[in-house]
């Protein structure tokens, strides 16, 4: 299923997450090291929505942001 909205075109966004020992310099100590780099995906919130589009009743995936600025009409 595809994790896209339909409106704004909102994609899942990549990132990374990383793990550091250690302690700060600035506290007296010799430093932070990483200790590894994970990566994840920011995912859209998405919503299946039943929505009038030109007088027909049709249902899409639409981002709750879409949906709360009213970009839509909700049948």
């Amino acid at each position: 299923m595809s994790k896209v909205c339909e409106i704004c075109g909102k994609k899942p966004a990549a990132g990374r997450t990383i793990a550091r020992r250690g302690l700060a310099k600035s506290k007296g100590g010799v430093g932070l090291k990483i200790t590894g780099v994970n990566r994840r995906r920011f995912i859209p919130n998405l919503q299946v929505v039943k929505i009038i589009l030109k007088g027909t009743v049709k249902r899409i995936k639409i981002c709750t942001s879409c949906l709360k600025a009213g970009k839509v009409k909700k049948a």
